[in-house]
């Protein structure tokens, strides 16, 4: 009605609307508020949307449930002046299993089991991306999950106190931590902010795979999630209107976004989960999705973004199907996750320094002389096994038109090359240039 009926969805469970005109958006904040949905401190020097696992409370791997935590967080803080100034934007993400990027946020509680505390989170701090990309790092404490929005309040709090507000460009948390080092930091929270000492942790298991919950899995009250690939978020009204009715259908009246663009749909049933499938499928929304579609990111891109020099997801919509055509013969060969996250700058707004396959999109050369839309190739970054950014090859840009070649070629190296139960990334670490380019 009011977006010319597009919508995409975000990496940070959002949904993000177009060509909205000024004077509907009082009407669209009232019919979001209806349905419990909020734009506050949605951007702004503030504290971001928290991200929460898809299947709080459902999952059967996490450790807890942090929804209550969560839920305090916004009500004490969201909207608050006192933490609505920051030095620069602030992202959390809290969850009972390691499905929330955490190694990339401000600050992160991550589901793990003490020996003598039992279940509790793992605190994270100083992860972020962008043009400076840093992990986040643990500070070596285990939280109760009640005392979760304290520590969350003290650690925001060092970040408005002595973030570095002068200087822009280093004013993320992370540049705080690199400087001080996470001992100083944990020093300063313990004794400026919470008066008190934390309890020493473990750090969780390092998870086998990507957890992204695309596909059909159990949860805890015996039914099951099923969880669908739209190609880079791209959605319609229609489309999110139609898997609403899918959802009612089967039974289910949640649906809950992922850190990935995707969207899940919970409480079906297993008489209902075959043509809740079906019905998926002829949205054009599978829930066993092709390795390319399941895999793929992209943020805004030129259509929708002033920083951007590419298009990312209308060029998506092309490249998936074209993946999927050229790459038929060797898919039974792919028995590990290959991701591709395709940014239009180098904010790596859809990760492309942790993707198998990034792409940052920049003017190139044409080799005629011409400076056309294209894109820098990041190769082998990763998150959860053996956290890294990977590797940058000299002067190693490709036009957008070739972006389907160059994946081609590479993928069928990496299935060529590889030893046996290597992932991509491991590969791309060792392979030699030629190899990658």
């Amino acid at each position: 009605e009011f977006g010319r009926n597009t919508a995409d969805l975000s990496d940070r469970e959002n949904v993000q609307f177009h060509w909205i005109e000024v004077e509907n958006v009082p009407e669209i904040w009232k019919r979001l508020e209806a349905v419990g949905l909020k734009t506050t401190e949605a951007c702004g020097d503030c504290p971001r949307v928290v991200l929460g696992s898809p299947l709080a409370g459902e999952s059967l791997d996490e450790v807890l449930d942090p929804t209550p935590a969560i839920d305090e967080i916004v009500r004490r803080y969201i909207g608050d002046p006192k933490y609505s100034n920051l030095p620069r934007k602030f992202k959390t993400a809290i969850s009972g299993q390691q499905d929330v990027v955490h190694e990339i946020n401000d600050i992160a509680f991550i589901g793990v089991n003490h020996p003598e505390h039992g279940p509790g989170l793992d605190l994270w701090v100083g992860g972020g991306l962008s043009t400076n990309p840093m992990l986040a790092q643990r500070v070596g404490a285990w939280i109760p999950l009640d005392e979760v929005p304290d520590v969350w309040e003290g650690v925001v709090s060092i970040f408005r106190d002595y973030g570095y507000r002068r200087l822009r460009a280093k004013a993320r948390l992370k540049f705080l931590i690199k400087d001080w080092g996470i001992e100083k930091f944990r020093e300063v929270l313990e004794t400026e902010y919470l008066e008190r000492p934390l309890i020493d942790g473990p750090a969780p298991e390092k998870p086998k795979r990507p957890i992204d919950h695309v596909g059909i899995q159990k949860t805890r009250n015996g039914h099951n999630a099923v969880g669908f690939a739209p190609i880079a978020g791209r959605v319609s009204g229609d489309i999110l209107a139609q898997v609403a009715d899918a959802a009612e259908k089967a039974g289910s009246d949640r649906i809950r976004f992922t850190p990935y663009q995707k969207l899940i749909i919970l409480d079906v049933a297993d008489e209902t989960l075959e043509p809740l499938i079906a019905d998926l499928d002829a949205l054009g929304l599978p829930a066993r999705p092709s390795h390319w579609r399941k895999n793929l990111m992209a943020c805004s891109g030129i259509e929708f973004c002033k920083l951007s020099f590419a298009e990312t997801r209308k060029r998506s919509q092309v490249l998936v199907p074209e993946l999927e055509q050229r790459l038929a013969d060797i898919n039974s060969q792919l028995d590990v996750p290959i991701t591709i996250n395709i940014n239009g700058c180098p904010n790596s707004c859809a990760r492309s320094q942790i993707a198998d396959i990034g792409f940052k999109g920049q003017l190139v050369d044409d080799g005629e002389g011409n400076q056309v839309e294209g894109f820098q190739v990041h190769l082998g970054g990763s998150l959860g096994f053996d956290s890294a950014f990977g590797r940058k090859l000299r002067q190693h840009k490709v036009t957008s038109v070739e972006m389907g070649d160059y994946i081609d070629r590479v993928v069928r190296q990496f299935v060529k090359n590889r030893n046996e139960g290597e992932r991509f990334a491991e590969w791309a670490v060792r392979a030699d240039e030629g190899d990658l380019r």
